[in-house]
């Protein structure tokens, strides 16, 4: 959730003592506990009773999006703390964007976001291609927020100190960034953009208690989420329209996997995701409503 123009307002078996080992630690157990679908998240989340997190980090590779004139498209992919409950009211969040202007031009930018506070744009630059290395750090009210650019060899890091944080989930997440108003009250999900296929890797978190673990540790439940229309909202009142996400199954380590696009095939005689029935489809508009931004965090409710 950044702004970056008026056209852009804003996740082998081992056997004898080696197995004991690798079970003792508790990072390689590669299940899954549970699956949703989601009008703008996809990708993987390591939550659960009493799995207080401090820490999460991934590496991935700046996607290249496929443009189309006229057909203004987001997308964004991070690494974060929190925001995965119906009830959190905050959410940690570094990560990228790649997005479609209406002239149908990509554009690929950084930020970091500390919900409920706006996102911030981070001055670097990211090209699609790009190898990137994110990580948040959660210690009492202190949040640091670090992006590399190994393929530029650049690095960003910010710590601050924030009155509310939520570390009971780790997210490593494919968004459709929501557009919201000045109070940020009101969000609605944005057409995803056609970014291909998104891969992390070497994807890891760590609890208060000092826990690693790989996203399909057995130290937590693993949830997998889809984003399709009618899922959960986790940012906007309304469907994203335009493209879905679907994550692939774990790696055997339980770090990597990747979320591919797909376009939404429209139901003939059905309004489109995110429009009232009766009403003509309408083009998203970066600047629909006064104090308008585009928001890959958004407020989670």
């Amino acid at each position: 959730m950044i702004t970056v123009s008026k056209f852009l307002i804003l996740r082998c078996l081992i056997v004898g003592a080696a197995l004991a080992l690798f079970a003792a630690s508790g990072a390689e157990a590669s299940t899954v506990t549970s699956s949703s679908t989601s009008t703008n998240w996809a990708g993987y989340v390591a939550h659960g009773s009493g799995a207080n997190f401090r820490y999460v980090s991934a590496v991935w590779k700046q996607p290249t999006a496929t443009c189309t004139p006229g057909n203004p498209t987001y997308s964004a992919f991070w690494v974060g703390l929190g925001g995965y409950s119906l009830n959190s009211q905050a959410l940690e969040q570094i990560g990228t964007e790649v997005d479609c202007s209406p002239s149908g031009r990509a554009v690929s930018t950084a930020w970091y976001e500390l919900v409920p506070a706006p996102s911030t744009g981070i001055r670097m630059i990211v090209n699609q291609g790009d190898v990137l290395a994110g990580s948040v750090t959660v210690i009492g009210h202190r949040v640091t927020l670090t992006l590399s650019d190994r393929t530029r060899d650049k690095k960003f890091s910010k710590t601050l100190t924030v009155p509310s944080v939520d570390v009971t989930s780790a997210d490593w997440i494919v968004e459709a960034p929501s557009e919201c108003n000045g109070n940020g009250n009101n969000c609605q999900a944005l057409p995803l953009a056609d970014f291909g296929a998104a891969t992390f890797t070497h994807a890891k978190a760590d609890t208060i208690s000092k826990r690693i673990g790989s996203i399909s540790s057995n130290l937590w439940d693993t949830a997998v989420i889809t984003l399709a229309p009618g899922g959960h909202q986790y940012a906007s009142y309304q469907d994203a329209a335009g493209g879905e996400a679907t994550p692939s199954p774990l790696e055997s380590s339980g770090g990597a996997f990747s979320v591919d696009y797909s376009t939404v095939t429209p139901v003939i005689g059905q309004p489109q995701p995110g429009q009232p029935p009766g009403q003509p489809p309408t083009e998203a508009k970066l600047s629909s409503r006064a104090g308008a931004e585009v928001q890959p965090g958004g407020v989670r409710r």
